[in-house]
Formats: structure tokens, C-alpha cells, sequence
């Protein structure tokens, strides 16, 4: 997404995508998906995006976005057809799609728009809501956004999965049923409509045909909320699943073993990473950076690539995707485990120490794993796993202490992680250093590309140097697809963890 969006921020340009085709075939058939997680309300809800990438695999679905990464493009127009930059940088104005209805029949108008941005509350809603003065609806199919000061990353916050303001709901609609209504009936205006909702069981929903890209190849896509890895690959074995997310280790060979079934690595910004949420309390013994940096020489982070993912993963030294606009390149650190213990027995700690280890359990592999590793060099875990839910809800209020294995997904760029993670009242943020702190300020409002550069790449070296983190890798998802799938959506658009366009999913012809 990199250049490409910085030339999106300082110049004026218009982009539009092919009207939906004549004559279409009509939507035939169903896909049914095996999904590790639970399927929260919330995630039906774009105004709570909570920076994690998995929730836009339900976007993507039942909603639609004024502009999302598409096949080819990483910004590509879809509810706005168009949209223009001033060349001060203080006004973006964008232009609505013609004829484009929400699954209740609504027109999609500026109104929304505008509704939408001021009822977003989730990932970075604070930074958003500080930086932009005024919406302004021009009329009914263009919405004009004016800012305080120049901001370069405001499309990069706004436009893409960093967070999920520009994703759209009805107002009349939400006014009409309130939040909670509204999560318990989802309306959107995307490729497919809500039917059904069972809590952890499944989602069921079926196409929109009036939808302006194209008429979803699929009929009906149901969700199928399965947490056992096994019983996942039974159930594409028998057929009674299409497709499954997340495979690891030894049942990921199985897969690959099996007549009839495909498995597909999957590249993404898929960084995890181990948060030391206690790191600014002066009397915990992660305060000490020694204490930190034993964990990051803890662990054998190639062994556990090879042994979970295959050696699919990358493996890194940052919570910043390597791929992002502005990332500081760094090697993780390497596996050591006498220098971890060195390193404990310096600070204080010669018998090691106990810890509180807290994981969602989509990770448990991982997590039991790298709790192998730090137990080894002394460092004795209690491994607490909650559902993924939950983890999220807890980390954004600042209860998980005093380590937790953090994945997200978002996309965005070093300082869209950075403010979530490490900015004075990011989302994330358990504390912050004035240093630091004082930096992301600096670079927030900088317009000359290589002053900011410079400063967000002096950010995540300060990062890397109080080992403020530990990062494990860029983990490679290894999704599978049974036989009846022509087309699973894997890869489709860049960077996507989950099967996207779902219009684009294919089943085979009989």
C-alpha cells in the first residue's frame, strides 16, 4: 500500500471500477467455511473495529467501505467512486456511487457517510476525531472532510483496515434499532445480506444481487464457528466443510497429504508479537530491560516456524510489518537461552520468576510453545487463555498483566501501529515514554517524506533497543479448501488473512 498512498494524500485523482456485468449468471450453490473463532456481535458492527484484522472478514461480507483493498489495489474506490486531495492537505472530498442501496433498500448517501465517521468509536476513533475539524455534506452523493492541520496518514487511518471509520451503515436504520439492535440485525451494504446469526455456532448470509460491483458467484456462505484443528480437517474431509482456516504443525501436513484437499499458505501482515504490559510500573521486574530481553534470547523462534507453519512464517524483529510504508528493517534476536538466563541472574533474578502469560485461544500452538522456551530459561509461565473475544476486550482495558501474545493484522503503516500500541492513549497503549512520546507528535503532522521517515525509523529503534517488545514473527496462515471449490478467495487482495472478495468465491461447475 506504501507509495501508492502517499501519492493518494498530495494529489487529486479519480479512480472507478466497472459497473456490475448484464446478465449476470444468478448466484447458485453454498460454501460452507470452518472458522477457529468465535463470531462475536460486535464484529457485525464496523463502528467497533478494534484494530485486529479478523472482524473485516465479516466486513468485507455484510458491509461496504467508501474505499478498501480490492485485487490489485490497496486503496481501490468502492462505495466513493472518486475522491480528491487539496494541495494543502487540509480537505479531502469524496464522491458517491450513483444508485447504490443498502440491503433494506436505503440509498447510500453522504449522510451515512458523515453518521458513520461520527459514530466510529473503535481502533484510533481518538486520533481520527482529534485530527478532523468538520464533516461536511455537500449534497447527497458528496462528502467533504476537513482537517485541523495537514495530516499525510489521514487516508492510511481512514481508507484502509487500519481501522474501520470508512466502512458504512445506515443512520436511519441504526437510529431506528439502536447499537445493540443493529448488531443483533446487521444491515449493509455489501455482497452478501444477513439471514442468520447462532452465538458459536454459525452465520449464515446470502447474496446481494443488486450489488454494484458485480452478483456474487455464490448463493448462500455460512460460517461455521469450529475451534478443534481436528475436527476442522474431519469436517473437510467429509465434505461437511468447503473451506477451513488455520491449520498447523502436523495436521497442516496431513492436509497437504490428502487426495482432494488444497492447502494454501497465506502471506499477510500477520505480526505477533509478546507485550511486557507492566514495563512503566518501577516496581515490576519488567521495568528492568534486562528482564525483557531475557524473553526475546528465550525464544527458538525458527524451530517453532518449522514446527507450526512449515517454515512459511518470517521471521522478525518488529511489531511493524516489514512490508509497511516507513518500517525499520531489524532482525529479531537471536535464540540464546544462556544469555537469557545471564541476563535474569543480572537483574536479580538467579532462580528465574513466575509469570501470569495471558493468550486468546486462537493461538495455543504458539503460545504453548514460546511458554516451552521462556520455562527453559527460567522464566516459569502460567498460561491463561481466554476466548479471542475476550482477549481483545481485555488487552484495550488494560487488564492483562504482566505478559500477553498479542496478533494483529491490521494493515495501515509503522505509525498506524504505533499509535495503537505505544501513543499516549492509543487503543493498545499501557504507558508510553516522553521520548517517544514526543516523536510520534514530531512525525504525525511532518509533510517531507524523508524527516518523517527518519523519525518513525528513530521511534522503532528506541523500540528495539528497551526491548519493549518481543517479537515472534510475520506468521503465515495455512488455510485449506476441499474439492468443490473453484475459487477459495486465498490471496485474492494483498496482505488478506481471510477469503476475500467474497463475490469473487467460486464453486466449481458441475
Amino acid at each position: 500500500m506504501t507509495r501508492c498512498l502517499v501519492a493518494l494524500l498530495f494529489a487529486s485523482f479519480a479512480m472507478a471500477s466497472s459497473p456490475a456485468p448484464v446478465g449476470a449468471d444468478a448466484p447458485a450453490g453454498q460454501v460452507t467455511w470452518a472458522v477457529s473463532v468465535s463470531l462475536p456481535p460486535s464484529w457485525f458492527d464496523p463502528a467497533e473495529a478494534s484494530g485486529l484484522l479478523i472482524p473485516f472478514s465479516m466486513y468485507y461480507a455484510l458491509h461496504d467501505a467508501l474505499a478498501k483493498p480490492m485485487p490489485g489495489k490497496s486503496m481501490a474506490p468502492s462505495l466513493a467512486e472518486s475522491w480528491t486531495a487539496s494541495p494543502d492537505g487540509l480537505t479531502y472530498e469524496f464522491v458517491l456511487r450513483q444508485g447504490v442501496r443498502f440491503h433494506n433498500g436505503d440509498p447510500v448517501t453522504a449522510d451515512d457517510v458523515k453518521f458513520s465517521f461520527e459514530r466510529y468509536r473503535g481502533v484510533s476513533a481518538k486520533v481520527l476525531k482529534e485530527k478532523v475539524r468538520q464533516v461536511q455534506v455537500i449534497d447527497g452523493h458528496r462528502v467533504r472532510f476537513l482537517l485541523k492541520d495537514p495530516w499525510p496518514d489521514f487516508l492510511t487511518f481512514y481508507a484502509t483496515p487500519a481501522t474501520g471509520a470508512a466502512w458504512i451503515v445506515p443512520k436511519r436504520y441504526v437510529e431506528r434499532v439502536g447499537d445493540e439492535g443493529f448488531k443483533k440485525a446487521p444491515i449493509g451494504a455489501g455482497p452478501y445480506r444477513f439471514v442468520s446469526f447462532t452465538p458459536g455456532v454459525e452465520l449464515v448470509v446470502e447474496a446481494n444481487e443488486q450489488y454494484w460491483r458485480k452478483v456474487p458467484s455464490v448463493k448462500r456462505l455460512v460460517f461455521k464457528v469450529v475451534p478443534d484443528e481436528v475436527t476442522r480437517l474431519a469436517m473437510l474431509k467429509r465434505g461437511e466443510v468447503d473451506i477451513s482456516y488455520t491449520f498447523r504443525g502436523a495436521i497442516a501436513e496431513e492436509v497437504r497429504r490428502t487426495p482432494g484437499l488444497t492447502l494454501r499458505p497465506v502471506q499477510f501482515y500477520g505480526d505477533q508479537w509478546l507485550y511486557f504490559t507492566d514495563q512503566w510500573d518501577p516496581k515490576s521486574p519488567w521495568a528492568d530491560r534486562r528482564v525483557r530481553l531475557a524473553v526475546n534470547h528465550a525464544i527458538d523462534r525458527q524451530a517453532i516456524n518449522q514446527s507450526l507453519t512449515l517454515g512459511f512464517s518470517r521471521l522478525t524483529g518488529s511489531i511493524i510489518p516489514r512490508d509497511f510504508e516507513f518500517a525499520w528493517p531489524v532482525a529479531p534476536y537471536a535464540y540464546d537461552p544462556k544469555k537469557a538466563k545471564q541476563l535474569l541472574a543480572e537483574a536479580g533474578y538467579p532462580q528465574g520468576l513466575e509469570v501470569d502469560f495471558w493468550a486468546d485461544n486462537g493461538v495455543a500452538d504458539q503460545t504453548e510453545a514460546v511458554a516451552s522456551y521462556l520455562n527453559a530459561a527460567g522464566i516459569r509461565t502460567k498460561l491463561r487463555v481466554l476466548e479471542r473475544a475476550a482477549h481483545v476486550t481485555q488487552l484495550r482495558e488494560k487488564k492483562l498483566r504482566p505478559l500477553v501474545f498479542v496478533i494483529s493484522a491490521a494493515y495501515g503503516n509503522a505509525a498506524t501501529r504505533i499509535d495503537s500500541f505505544l501513543s499516549a492513549g492509543g487503543l493498545y497503549a499501557y504507558g508510553s515514554y516522553p521520548d517517544i512520546e514526543g516523536l510520534i507528535q514530531e512525525q504525525s503532522g511532518e509533510r517531507d517524506r524523508k524527516r518523517r521517515e527518519a523519525t518513525l525509523h528513530r521511534i522503532q529503534q528506541l523500540m528495539h533497543e528497551r526491548a519493549m517488545f518481543a517479537p515472534i514473527w510475520d506468521i503465515a496462515a495455512l488455510h485449506a479448501y476441499g474439492p468443490r471449490v473453484a475459487e477459495p478467495g486465498f490471496g485474492l487482495i494483498a496482505s488478506f488473512l481471510w477469503s476475500a472478495p467474497y463475490e469473487d468465491v467460486k464453486l466449481k461447475a458441475r
